[in-house]
């Protein structure tokens, strides 16, 4: 009898994508993990207020709010510009037909 394959860590590729960006930039010293988990905990309990979380895309939509917002911090990326970037992924991914990859325009 063989064994069942194990879970994926990760429900969706991005979610692992955040998770290897914030682990990259920690190990490089952009910011300390004390620093990063007390943003994170921080963005978690705003989150938690206004709803359930259930540990799945609402844990890294929150995950990546916390990036965004120590990146801001530690001037690794302005505000403006990572809202820009997000808007610009919000209209790619809503002019993309469904199962169709996602890709910025000029990209």
């Amino acid at each position: 009898m063989s064994a069942a394959a194990p879970e994926p860590v990760f429900a969706a590729p991005w979610h692992a994508q955040a998770f290897a960006l914030t682990v990259h930039l920690h190990a490089r010293g952009a910011f300390s993990w004390p620093d990063w988990a007390k943003t994170f905990g921080a963005v978690l309990a705003e989150h938690g207020l206004r709803r359930d979380l259930d540990g799945g895309d609402d844990y890294f939509l929150a995950w990546v709010e916390a990036l965004e917002r120590i990146c801001a911090r530690c001037d690794l990326a302005e505000a403006a510009a990572l809202a820009e970037l997000k808007a610009a992924w919000i209209e790619a991914y809503l002019a993309t037909p469904h199962g169709a990859p996602v890709h910025l325009r000029g990209t």
